[in-house]
């Protein structure tokens, strides 16, 4: 099996909404933007799945060591060796990498945050960065396309965060801000036990609304030069954001089960946004 090879399994396998925003672009930017993902997938794993917690930090400790094999020109790990020709073509440095190891390290040392602030931190190691990453590989002409980038990290992981509370609470691990659960009357044992009530309601639907201020944000931020180079993230956007209106729609019991949508529709919707964009494209140069 070749690293590519290796890349495109791992984000297959994964079932992520990302897998489908890869599917419209040009076969050296798909590559470059697999093998990221690739990355991103193993060092999340590695937090996710090891049963110690020095077990965790040495695996982490061991990718850094791999990115700085891989700037050295000396990558062991497929995902490594894949994303060696990105580095170059695309402008991905070295500390966007690192960073990212520093966020899912962050999933070691905190279970709770205690206002957005701090959130915020973590949001921007793991998907603003990522994001930013994923503008470079799509590209752009006007610097403003990284605000734009940024802001739809932050509404992705937003996002992820309320889909997923049920999920991580079983890990033990709390991403709502403690001060907005306060505000809302909500316990940490609510959340843990599955206690759907008014309260939670009001408390994800706030989380929600901050969420959807994210994603018009990034809008507000992305240039029309840029928009069909970045359809990726627009068409992720598409997908991000039904998931939030499905959440709505069943009046925000995301601690019944875990709100999805199914691969069909996620293709659907990466289908019928890249024809949108590339419409808006055609009628913005005639």
């Amino acid at each position: 099996m070749t690293p590519e090879e290796y890349c495109q399994n791992k984000a297959a396998r994964s079932g992520s909404s990302f897998y489908y925003s890869f599917l419209f672009l040009p076969p050296e930017r798909r590559r470059a933007i697999t093998a990221l993902y690739a990355f991103c997938r193993e060092v999340d794993d590695v937090v996710d799945e090891a049963s110690e917690e020095s077990v965790a930090r040495a695996r982490l400790a061991w990718w850094r060591e791999e990115i700085g094999r891989l700037f050295d020109g000396q990558p062991q790990h497929p995902v490594g060796k894949a994303l060696a020709p990105a580095i170059e073509a695309f402008n991905l440095p070295q500390e966007h990498f690192l960073e990212i190891i520093d966020g899912m390290e962050m999933d070691l040392d905190y279970a709770t945050y205690e206002t957005f602030t701090d959130l915020s931190l973590y949001c921007h190691r793991v998907a603003s960065i990522v994001g930013i990453m994923s503008a470079e590989i799509f590209g752009y002409q006007d610097r403003q396309t990284l605000k734009y980038a940024h802001h739809l990290g932050m509404a992705f992981q937003l996002t992820n965060i309320l889909r997923d509370v049920r999920e991580d609470c079983r890990r033990g691990r709390i991403y709502i801000p403690l001060e907005e659960l306060r505000q809302y009357g909500v316990s940490i044992e609510d959340l843990q036990q599955g206690k759907a009530s008014d309260k939670t309601r009001a408390l994800f639907r706030h989380q929600a609304r901050r969420a959807r201020d994210y994603y018009d944000k990034a809008y507000a931020c992305l240039p029309s030069k840029d928009r069909f180079t970045q359809r990726s993230g627009l068409i992720m956007a598409a997908i991000y954001r039904r998931i939030l209106d499905k959440i709505a729609s069943r009046d925000f019991d995301v601690l019944e089960g875990r709100i999805s949508l199914t691969p069909i529709h996620k293709l659907w919707l990466a289908w019928r946004t890249n024809r949108q964009e590339k419409q808006r494209c055609k009628l913005a140069r005639t």
